[in-house]
């Protein structure tokens, strides 16, 4: 893992004949460092539970602009801190860490490990009802979803 100029922490993936970067907040960073670097903007989808990345379309990243997608189906919705919608739901975040400070260590542990990851909370909806909290490293594991993140290709040299 290494950092960009903003200080984000990038997963590196060696692919066949390309190196590829995915973990930016937002898709603008994605372009900026594909222009420092010499790169060009690729999807990146990470299917069936894994971390086996493959470069795909399946999800018109590039196109619509996005840098973090996931489908789970109809009725999920996976929400990433930089989405417009994630707003709505910060005050359901903000009462789930007020909660949280009030039970014990082991609960906190246990019952509520998702709210660990606060660095890049992503907000899970089921069925227009808030669920949980998660990651975006996380959220390639669950509900049998699959993820596509922005990335950024750079040839092997």
């Amino acid at each position: 893992m290494e950092t960009n100029a903003f200080n984000q922490k990038l997963n590196r993936y060696d692919l066949n004949d390309q190196i590829v970067y995915t973990g930016f907040s937002s898709f603008q960073d994605a372009e900026e460092c594909a222009q420092k670097k010499g790169g060009s903007l690729v999807e990146v989808g990470f299917k069936d539970g894994n971390d086996n990345p493959e470069i795909c379309q399946d999800a018109d990243l590039i196109e619509k602009k996005l840098h973090y997608f996931v489908d789970a189906g109809p009725e999920y919705k996976f929400i990433h801190s930089s989405d417009p919608g994630f707003r709505k739901y910060a005050d359901e975040l903000q009462k789930i860490k007020a909660s949280q400070k009030q039970s014990s260590p082991e609960e906190r542990y246990f019952a509520n490990f998702e709210l660990e990851n606060t660095e890049d909370p992503i907000v899970v909806i089921k069925n227009d009802h808030f669920e949980s909290v998660t990651s975006r490293e996380r959220s390639k594991y669950l509900k049998h979803a699959n993820v596509y993140e922005i990335g950024v290709s750079l040839p092997k040299s």
